[in-house]
């Protein structure tokens, strides 16, 4: 039980460390805050239902397709959201990110309507054994496939031409333009490449959780909140962070699961209300005590 246990706190917190990497990706890129970017999940997630019920394929063999087409949509939303006001106060891009996901949560509405809907599994929805050992196949597949695409992630960005002007982008944009970089082409790419990143998160997230319209806010939450967590702007602890939340939520309700005599010491403490109100409180413990974040730099800026 405790494997299991364990096994589906990954999967949720490697789904949610994909969530992250895309929102820290643009942050660092723009300097601003993408509201938006929990609704590219949520349409990620309404993507793999519409391809999967075209196709009648599995999420891993829909997941090219789905990175693709969340990819495109990045770069689109980034000539609409981001490059017409970025010479503005930074609170027009705010502004302009939260209007285009109030566009997109109304247009999945009008298109799929408010039910939850349940994605395509990664393979598949049973249970894999071993040794006496059972893993749900698809907390399993979420893993593999999270792990896979963040290390495709950190060989792209510190292991190739394209990933060297995408951080010298992030770090210092007046330099990398007056050394030749195409910067505005560079933050198109970031876009794309954390849409992308959402999108994958969606399509794994689907199936377990299911989809609604107007899910992009929570995982917009969820995201701030791990880069809050794990340090503003830094990649690796924006899944550490991602990692944290999903502890909090599988793992400690699950703790009289594990230990029996809990149930009897303090029902109330082990709860999904309870242990949601215990991570925000470690949230603002955070903020208090080291604002900089687990990982962060101490000195940095923030939007």
């Amino acid at each position: 039980m405790l494997l299991q246990i364990l096994a589906n706190a990954l999967a949720l917190g490697a789904a949610y460390a994909l969530l992250a990497l895309g929102f820290v990706l643009i942050l660092n890129a723009t300097g601003a805050v993408n509201f938006a970017h929990g609704d590219m999940v949520m349409a990620g997630g309404y993507v793999a239902i519409a391809m999967g019920s075209v196709l009648q394929l599995p999420g891993a063999l829909l997941l090219p397709l789905v990175v693709a087409v969340m990819a495109l949509l990045g770069f689109v939303f980034s000539w609409f959201a981001y490059f017409p006001l970025k010479n503005r106060p930074p609170v027009s891009v705010f502004i302009s990110t939260i209007a285009l996901g109030i566009i997109f949560q109304n247009s999945a509405n009008a298109i799929y309507g408010a039910a939850p809907r349940k994605g395509p599994p990664l393979l598949s929805e049973g249970n894999f054994g071993m040794g006496g050992i059972t893993i749900g196949a698809q907390a399993l597949g979420i893993v593999v496939v999270a792990i896979v695409l963040i290390v495709a992630q950190h060989l792209l960005l510190n292991r190739s031409g394209i990933g060297r002007k995408l951080r010298a982008t992030a770090q210092d944009r007046e330099m990398a333009e007056a050394v030749g970089i195409r910067v505005n082409r560079m933050i198109a790419l970031t876009f794309a490449l954390g849409s992308a990143l959402a999108g994958a998160a969606g399509l794994m997230l689907s199936n377990t959780f299911f989809i609604t319209p107007t899910d992009g806010t929570n995982y917009v939450i969820k995201a701030y909140i791990a880069v809050t967590i794990g340090g503003w702007g830094s990649l690796s602890g924006a899944v550490c962070g991602a990692l944290i939340i999903a502890l909090f939520e599988v793992l400690f309700p699950s703790l009289p699961l594990l230990i029996p005599p809990l149930k009897i010491i303090a029902p109330w403490l082990f709860t999904q209300t309870a242990s949601t109100i215990l991570l925000y409180v470690g949230l603002l413990a955070i903020m208090f005590f080291r604002p900089q974040g687990l990982f962060g730099e101490t000195v940095q800026r923030r939007v």
